[in-house]
């Protein structure tokens, strides 16, 4: 169906299309007087059929040989790319992203479909020999990954496909039957997905696509029908989560409130470029997003004569056009939060460079700096349009500058001087370190994931799929 149409779209049900009497309306961002769309929320009972029929199809799809399960995703990366366009247009009407970006999140839904399929293809064991001692002479151990049962998925809103993309994909290709709970702001993006998946002939009732109640999602996650949980969301949703559920293996991608490294040696031209990305794409509603830049002092003056230059050229406005640089935030609760922040930071002794200011659901690329590091906007995750800036003098001030906060998700560190890239590497408390780069780079089959509050475990193709499947050993000895 079209966004334009007056029927909502139906959800997908243990491989068939489903109505419900609780119909779901989806806020356009950049318009709130004027709906994307809508859809329904699952009931209990429709609840309950995509987990029993999970449960049955999972019996099907562990047996699915590697060349089925390889066709099933290339076949979903080529639906999504024969319907860019469409997907494009969709994902930034009910999410607000501007189209440009939301035509690169379709591309990157295609990689990985495709790289889910290549991964399908390739879950190798090994041989392990087995005589080490005297005892066990004649013995030798073979390894295989099995899937692990079926998969409870709850994605964000802020990649609503290509984050919804990485617990499906992998789940596919381990051979896993899978529950995705997309986000109820923006789910007509997957419920369109869904209609490419349905085409590429999955087994009957191993995927549904439910919009549901945070309760009736409570319910999955504790449902111990599930054998793995995978979540992408707040950090304080997410650890709650764990503590319900139960004995099934979780993966947790959590929040950030991310740190940049400008060091002495760095390409200005090139740090400021990416950086100006890096804090402001999306609006600033990516868990990598640039949140503190810490700018070294003998380059500070340069690199923000010519950041500032960046962030008041930045374009802000439709998110259907091209040109746009800036949509608008999620809703207008996300803007008025921002701006409490700001106001705090101020409040607190902050000094205001660029921005600062809420209209509507659009916030203005905001530059602060003098910010304590107690102020909000600095200790937690802002998912905002904003950076701070702190100057560093010395470079393992700058590291620990970075490891002071509650998350661990990406640093960016640019810097010719190849000893702090060393040590960057070596002491950031972060799954990753970006060197010449920002935080904000991922490639979908790279492992992405955190350490302290920004999560539990690793996302990119390979190892989520390791995470959906059980390693087992078979022992084989010689008599005699």
């Amino acid at each position: 169906m079209t966004l334009t149409a007056a029927k909502p779209h139906p959800i997908y049900l243990a491989g068939r299309w489903a109505e419900s009497g609780d119909i779901l309306p989806i806020t356009n961002p950049a318009d709130p007087a004027n709906p994307a769309g809508a859809t329904y929320h699952a009931t209990p009972d429709q609840y309950e059929e995509a987990v029993a029929a999970a449960v049955r199809a999972f019996e099907v799809t562990r047996h699915l040989p590697a060349y089925e399960r390889g066709r099933i995703l290339r076949e979903i990366s080529a639906g999504i790319k024969a319907r860019r366009e469409e997907l494009g247009r969709i994902l930034s009407l009910e999410a607000g992203k501007p189209i440009r970006d939301a035509l690169v999140e379709v591309d990157r839904a295609v990689l990985t479909f495709r790289l889910g399929a290549e991964e399908a293809e390739r879950m190798v064991g090994e041989v392990i020999p087995l005589d080490l001692m005297a005892s066990s002479k004649g013995r030798v151990g073979l390894t295989r990954r099995f899937a692990a049962g079926p998969v409870a998925a709850i994605s964000p809103f802020n990649f609503p496909l290509n984050l919804a993309a990485h617990k499906l994909a992998p789940a596919i290709a381990a051979g896993c039957s899978i529950v995705l709970k997309p986000p109820s702001k923006d789910p007509l993006t997957m419920l369109t997905v869904a209609e490419i998946v349905d085409a590429a002939g999955v087994p009957e009732g191993a995927v549904s696509i439910l919009p549901m109640s945070r309760e009736l999602g409570d319910r999955m996650v504790a449902d111990d029908r599930f054998k793995v949980l995978t979540f992408t969301g707040s950090p304080s949703v997410g650890w709650r989560m764990k503590e319900r559920a139960g004995k099934k293996r979780v993966v947790l991608e959590l929040g950030g409130n991310a740190g940049v490294i400008v060091d002495r040696t760095a390409d200005l031209d090139w740090a400021v470029k990416r950086i100006l990305i890096g804090a402001f794409t999306y609006s600033g509603q990516v868990c990598i997003s640039v949140q503190r830049m810490f700018i070294h002092e003998d380059v500070r003056e340069a690199f923000m004569a010519k950041f500032l230059v960046g962030v008041a050229g930045l374009r802000q406005g439709d998110p259907m056009d091209p040109a746009t640089d800036l949509g608008p935030m999620v809703d207008e609760a996300a803007a008025a939060r921002t701006q409490r922040w700001v106001d705090e930071a101020v409040a607190l002794g902050g000094r205001v460079l660029a921005g600062g200011t809420a209209n509507g659901t659009f916030f203005a690329p905001t530059v602060l700096e003098q910010v304590p590091v107690s102020a909000q906007i600095c200790s937690n995750e802002a998912f905002a349009p904003v950076v701070v800036v702190v100057p560093f003098s010395d470079f393992d001030a700058a590291i620990r500058g970075v490891n002071d906060s509650f998350f661990g998700l990406q640093t960016g560190v640019f810097t010719n001087d190849l000893a702090n890239a060393w040590r960057a590497f070596g002491e950031l408390e972060v799954g990753g370190v970006i060197v010449n780069d920002i935080p904000t780079y991922r490639i979908d089959h790279m492992p992405y994931g955190g350490v302290k509050d920004s999560g539990l475990g690793r996302e990119g193709l390979r190892w989520a799929i390791e995470d959906m499947t059980e390693l087992k050993i078979m022992v084989l000895a010689q008599p005699g």
